[in-house]
């Protein structure tokens, strides 16, 4: 390994180079040293990261041991650790991580713009898990806010566009902005209506020094282009003594405050915490430290100086030294390194990390770690809960794998410290780790080998469980062995979902990859991964299990520098950009000089972060060697997205220069000897069980005993002193002239031992159901890909799911909640209207029609925008399942742009409606027939009433919806070809009915909580704000577990469009019950199977075919929502409204909902500024909303005490106010605004929502619920909207509303409320989920992308 720069130049004494990964459990040392001999060698290590009675810092320690161990001098423990031989020490910790999961950083404050206290509490105000009432979102990471009196506003400028409108000068002039004019570093014009206060802001800033806080975060808005303000206050708080000052334009220069104001926080959090333990490092060396150069890995993939090492940065430090270690080193004799891709694999104790490396590093540039969104490059590592510490269970007739973890304390069964069953323990008693091989340090006194007997028992213990519900069920028994290979293979199919995502979504194909494997856990389960996957060939490099250290020591000194861009791309922009990127770059290559690098080590990579006009997906493009960035944009977006859009201009969002200080080149890979003679004899030979075979007698080799060039043909298994790798049959392993691992899988174990009969076996019931849920993701990564619009390509509105042949819904994702019943529906409508009997029954079905539809009341929609594309699956004559993918089109026509009027009174008002249409016949795509449809509803005689706006979007969308089908088709068909026919449908009817069980069950212990009779009923009602009533009466049997959900009592439909299909319905039906169900069950038809729903006809929840429902999709299913939950006592109302707020003009439009206060529940409070339920949209950032429309963002906050009091209280709502800058229309379809959220079970109601118009002569107007208005430039709209209801009686604290009962009713609710308490507990369990800490890879990003559209 060679050394850069500043390395080179110190004395020949200097030979020892440390690579450290300080990870959360232990610390691996790679040290690279010159023996007395002249010859370089290798010394690795693998220590505690805590062990404080033994040492203070492991890293140091490692240190410490190795020169000891290398040189035979004494270096003793207390004293001052000798530097002289030491050239470079280089680390990756875990102490940022560490710090942001405890929350244990530095105390912070936050000086926000005003108006905006609470946005980073707000976010985008999604919640991170649609199924779990009680939203657990972090806290922020500040303690105190202070308000900053400033604000920087985009005038409309003088050329007419989309923003400015017609008439922009005009506009300015009917309503100047005042202030003072200025010029944002991108070149654009602003106001600076108001400058800091500095005096207000003096006194404010004492009061946080005053309170011991010395580190603070400054977020301006729009101080990325405009860094001024944040300089000044900066400027005064460094003078008034404060320690850490984070500015949020010079941590991350880049467009969006609630990303930007996360990273600033986390930098003024992090940063002096990881300095302190810095500091602490370098205490315990003597002087010469000061002579040697000390690197921390970044998150990014590269080293930094201690001076430059920041907070943020850090997040992935470990993880990215492993990505490293694996794109560096896998590469061996006969194959070009450069042309390899390749899957990072890198199994540990609690989770698995996978990543992807094809030439370059893959980076995401906004990602999420510990609950706090960080905005700075990061390496494209995605993580899913699946390691060898995942505990296993048996639950409801189905095989799991985690979430939970047993961790390093207590570990696994066999760990010896009364730990839990886990992977570790599956693959130890199936004989894939061999004890008299692993170190001796379990048990009590830690030397102890591991426990065999111990797993076994526990497994024994499953087993006995998994066959007494198999004699039940009239099924053959399973001997252990069998159940711990089906929870390996359980969790194999796991950990192979997020690998297939993360390739196909960017268009790759996964069988082409290599897959590095590396990690504690990893070898044990590379070649099934790689079997399933179907991918050949297996690397594992020498030092796998301390990849990570290696990778750090292998990593370049990377100093980045950017800065936003506001350019259109073109002939006339592209010499001013490449001004700006050489200014960039020799920034950050004279920074690299100042580090002891020459110009000959420096390479630098230029980036323009590039975007269509109009959408909201950058790419971040590598200068072409042409200088031909609008060709190599297109490339890169056609290959990840399936097509360009043509016409469109391209605009830059940033420029980002890379410079890297290089090491020397890795050396060429030598070929292995062809002859390295005979394999020596196994260290052990053992009783293995594979999933194919079974027990056999495996030998097992140790790594240092085998040569390279020789041959080990599975089964085997390859030991050293810190991995184990398991070879499995039809696989073999060659040794590499580097003494690596390559494993070569034959054709017979590509094609696996898979197979299944009909009966349910619990094993396969697992497999299936991530199989199903599989084909229903891959079907949206194709729909994502191949759509134009904006709403289904970036804000993700769709879903897709996979039906049986009666209709009866299998799997869907990604998971929007008012999809999920209302799908089934249509796709039944349609069997139904092509069945003998129905009005398509002439024209029948045919293979290969495709049907479109979108009819709320007739054909099973939820509005008329949401259109389902519907593809029957055939097999030898005969439809045997249905496909479907439903998306949400932004114009469908009616009397409104967006198709989303506020004041409908019939359907006709709100778009073209479809019953039932062929879209595609006999491979044809029907254009005009569609075309003639979508453009119906301007042909009926209402001129108010139009076609669709934008025709061609539609067939775009429409097409990737046939795309998304087609592909769904593909995928089942493949499974069929795997199982057969008769066991795909099998298990579909197997995993529905597992699903059943679960509801069942649910219903029955509620039944038994509220001690009903055996048929006993619950009843509630509810109103809309006016006066409708939603009533409900839930009938519950406990002879079977069923129930009847009765609707009777409901008002009538409304002159209105209030009005909700039947669809509607059964989406918050199937949404409440999963969220009450608690544990993790696939979204079917079986969770409505135990389930009878009636609604009287012509009321509220099942209008007339022509009634208007826009608003039942967006309003009323909140409210059926809270009144379902408060039969069952799950919840308070939340804020049961989506606070839908549209503006615009004949050329602009905009559409958003907004968060509220979520109800309290049985043991948890409601969470404030958040959405709730049936909608997670995610919200604009206030700097883009404002970059892209003529309006103004004065206030984003909580509305404090507005939800309703309690023994757990509410969450409050929020106050939105916008000024518009032009003339527009607005308008605000909302509920809430005259009846107040309920409280349960004694719990106060919450406030209720308020739409006010602030006109500019200063008179106020209420508006409303629903309306309509011209507003003028210098008007503003404030939304205040409503709280979350209360849980149980409050307490009597001071300022608390108390209940109006006597004393005797109060007792009476708490007693209520401990019991739903206790049972809510006993539902859930009491273990400890170990959620992956990173959920911010690309394939992450992707799924929470789907679950807030």
């Amino acid at each position: 390994m060679g050394k850069p720069g500043a390395e080179n130049s110190l004395s020949g004494a200097r030979d020892f180079s440390f690579s450290i990964d300080r990870g959360g459990t232990f610390t691996d040392v790679y040290a690279e040293f010159t023996d007395a001999s002249g010859v370089r060698r290798t010394h690795v290590l693998k220590l505690l990261s805590e062990d404080p009675a033994n040492y203070p810092d492991a890293p140091r320690e490692g240190i410490r041991r190795v020169l000891e161990a290398a040189t035979g001098v004494q270096h003793p423990r207390g004293v001052l650790l000798d530097t002289s031989r030491i050239a470079a020490i280089r680390m990756g910790t875990t102490v940022a991580t560490n710090a942001l999961l405890e929350r244990k950083g530095e105390r912070t404050a936050l000086v926000v713009t005003r108006g905006f206290r609470d946005l980073l509490h707000i976010g985008n105000q999604s919640r991170p898990n649609i199924f779990d009432l009680e939203i657990r979102a972090p806290d922020v990471l500040y303690e105190m806010v202070v308000e900053c009196d400033e604000q920087v506003v985009l005038p409309l400028g003088d050329a007419p566009g989309t923003r400015a409108g017609r008439d922009p000068a005009g506009d300015s002039q009917r309503h100047p902005l005042g202030g003072t004019p200025a010029t944002a570093v991108t070149g654009e014009a602003l106001v600076v209506r108001r400058g800091p206060n500095l005096e207000a802001l003096r006194r404010d800033l004492q009061g946080v020094l005053d309170a011991g806080i010395v580190s603070v975060a400054v977020v301006l808005k729009h101080a990325a282009i405009f860094p001024q303000h944040e300089q000044l206050v900066g400027e005064l708080a460094r003078e008034m003594g404060f320690q850490q000052i984070s500015l949020s334009s010079v941590v991350m220069p880049m467009v969006k405050m609630v990303p930007r104001g996360f990273t600033a926080s986390a930098d003024a959090y992090l940063t002096p915490h990881i300095m302190r333990y810095i500091q602490t490092f370098q205490a315990g060396f003597d002087e010469g430290l000061a002579s040697v150069p000390v690197y921390f890995m970044q998150s990014d993939g590269g080293l930094t100086s201690v001076s430059d090492f920041s907070g943020h940065k850090a997040i992935l430090s470990g993880p990215a030294g492993g990505y490293v270690g694996y794109a560096m080193t896998t590469r061996w004799g006969g194959a070009d390194p450069a042309k390899l891709q390749m899957i990072g694999f890198d199994m540990g104790g609690t989770s698995t990390d996978v990543s992807r490396y094809a030439g370059n590093y893959e980076h995401v540039f906004e990602s999420t770690t510990a609950g706090v969104t960080i905005q700075a490059p990061q390496l494209d590592i995605n993580t899913v809960a699946a390691g060898g510490g995942s505990r296993l269970f048996f639950r409801s007739g189905v095989f799991q794998v985690g979430p939970e973890s047993a961790g390093a304390h207590p570990g696994p069964v066999c760990y010896r410290k009364n730990g839990h069953l886990a992977i570790t323990d599956a693959n130890l008693v199936l004989g894939r780790i061999l004890p008299d091989f692993f170190p001796k340090i379990f048990g009590p006194q830690e030397n102890e080998a591991l426990d065999v007997d111990g797993a076994r028992a526990a497994m024994e213990a499953v087993t006995a469980e998994v066959n007494a519900h198999a004699e039940a069920a009239g099924q053959p028994p399973k001997s252990v062995d069998e159940v711990a290979m089906g929870f390996l293979r359980v969790a194999n199919e796991t950990m192979c979902r997020p690998i297939r995502a993360l390739t196909q979504m960017k268009g790759y194909d996964v069988t082409q990859h290599v897959l590095a494997c590396f990690g504690g856990a990893g070898g044990q389960h590379a070649c099934a991964i790689a079997a399933a996957l179907g991918i050949r060939t297996i690397f594992v490099h020498r030092y796998s299990g301390i990849l990570s250290a290696v990778g750090i020591g292998l990593a370049e000194v990377v100093q980045e520098a950017q800065e936003p861009s506001a350019a259109t791309l073109g002939a006339d922009a592209l010499p001013q950009l490449n001004e700006r990127l050489d200014a960039l770059q020799t920034q950050a290559s004279e920074k690299l000089q100042e580090k002891g690098f020459s110009g000959e080590q420096i390479s630098c990579q230029r980036f323009l972060n590039l975007r269509y006009e109009g959408t909201d997906v950058p790419v971040m493009t590598p200068a072409p060697s042409d200088s031909d960035y609008a060709t190599a944009f297109e490339e890169a977006y056609q290959r990840e997205f399936g097509f360009k859009l043509e016409g469109r201009s391209i605009l830059v969002d940033d420029l980002r220069v890379r410079a890297c200080g290089r090491h020397s080149e890795l050396p060429e890979p030598a070929e292995a000897p062809s002859d390295a003679g005979p394999l020596p004899l196994p260290a052990a030979t053992t009783s293995a069980y594979f999933e194919v075979g079974g027990r056999q007698q495996t030998p097992a080799y140790l790594l240092s005993d085998l040569r390279p060039g020789h041959q080990v043909p599975g089964p085997a298994m390859l030991i050293d002193n810190i991995s184990t790798i398991v070879v499995e049959p039809a696989c073999t392993a060659h040794i590499t002239a580097g003494h690596d691992v390559r494993i070569e899988l034959a054709q017979q174990a590509l094609q696996g031992g898979a197979s299944a009969g009909t009966e349910c076996d619990p094993i396969q019931l697992a497999i299936f159901s991530h199989r199903f849920m599989g084909i229903a993701e891959q079907m949206g990564r194709v729909l994502q890909r191949t759509s134009i619009s904006v709403n289904i390509k970036e804000r993700l509105d769709f879903s897709c799911a996979l039906f049986d042949a009666d209709g009866n819904l299998v799997s869907n994702a990604p998971h929007l909640p008012v999809h999920l019943g209302a799908m089934s529906e249509a796709v039944k409508f349609q069997i139904r209207h092509y069945a003998p009997g129905g009005a398509g029954e002439a024209e029948g079905l045919r293979e290969g029609d495709v049907l479109v539809s979108n009819h709320p009341q007739l054909a099973g929609g939820s509005h008329l925008p949401d259109i389902t594309v519907i593809t029957p699956v055939w097999e030898d004559g005969r439809v045997v399942f249905f496909v479907a993918s439903r998306g949400h089109h932004a114009d469908i026509g009616g009397i409104s742009p967006g198709s989303m009027p506020p004041h409908s009174h019939s359907l006709e008002e709100e778009g073209a409606a479809i019953i039932s249409h062929k879209l595609v016949q006999g491979g044809h795509f029907d254009e005009a027939g569609i075309t003639d449809l979508l453009m119906a509803p301007g042909r009926g005689g209402n001129p108010a009433v139009s076609g669709t706006r934008n025709l061609q979007d539609n067939l775009s969308d429409l097409k990737a919806q046939v795309a998304a089908n087609t592909k769904g088709i593909a995928l089942v068909k493949e499974l069929i070809a795997e199982y057969g026919l008769d066991v795909v449908q099998a298990y579909m009817k197997h995993i529905q009915a597992n699903a059943e069980q679960a509801v069942r069950e649910m219903l029955v212990a509620f039944s038994r909580e509220q001690a009903l009779p055996e048929v006993g009923s619950v009843s509630t009602r509810d109103q809309m704000d006016d006066g409708t009533p939603i009533c409900l009466t839930v009938t519950i049997d406990r002879r079977d577990g069923s129930a009847v959900f009765d609707f009777e009592g409901t008002g009538p439909q409304v002159f209105g469009n209030t009005n909700a299909p039947p669809a509607v319905s059964q989406s918050a039906i199937i949404y409440a019950l999963r969220c009450m169900v608690t544990r993790d069950i696939p979204l079917n038809h079986g969770c409505m199977a135990p389930i009878t729903v009636r609604i009287p006809p012509g009321s509220l929840l099942a209008p007339s075919p022509d009634a208007a429902v826009v608003g039942g999709n967006v309003l009323t299913s909140q409210r059926v929502t809270d009144v379902v939950l408060k039969a069952f006592n799950a919840a308070a109302a939340s804020q049961g409204c989506m606070n839908n707020f549209t503006f615009g003009d004949e050329g602009m439009g905009y559409y958003e909902t907004i968060a509220g206060g979520a109800g309290a529940g049985p043991g948890w409070h409601g969470r404030s500024g958040v959405h709730t339920h049936m909608t997670n949209t995610r919200i604009t950032d206030p700097e883009i909303l404002e970059r892209r429309y003529p309006v103004v963002l004065h206030q984003f906050r909580l509305r404090p005490g507005t939800g309703g009091a309690g023994r757990y209280r509410g969450g409050d709502g929020v106050v939105r106010e916008l000024e518009f800058l032009r003339p527009l229309t607005a308008s605000i379809l909302s509920e809430r605004r005259a009846v107040r959220p309920f409280g349960l079970l004694g719990g106060g109601s919450a406030e209720v929502g308020v739409n006010l118009l602030l006109k500019r002569d200063g008179s106020v107007v209420s508006l409303g619920g629903k309306a309509t208005v011209q507003v003028q430039g210098g008007d503003r709209i404030r939304i205040l909207t409503p709280g979350g209801g209360g849980f149980g009686p409050a307490e009597g604290a001071p300022g608390q509303q108390q209940h109006s009962g006597g004393a005797a009713e109060v007792q009476q609710l708490v007693a209520a409320v401990d019991s739903q308490v206790a049972a809510k507990r006993r539902r859930t369990g009491s273990a400890e989920f170990s959620v992956p800490l990173r959920d911010g890879g690309s394939v992450q990003r992707y799924v929470q992308n789907q679950e807030t559209a």
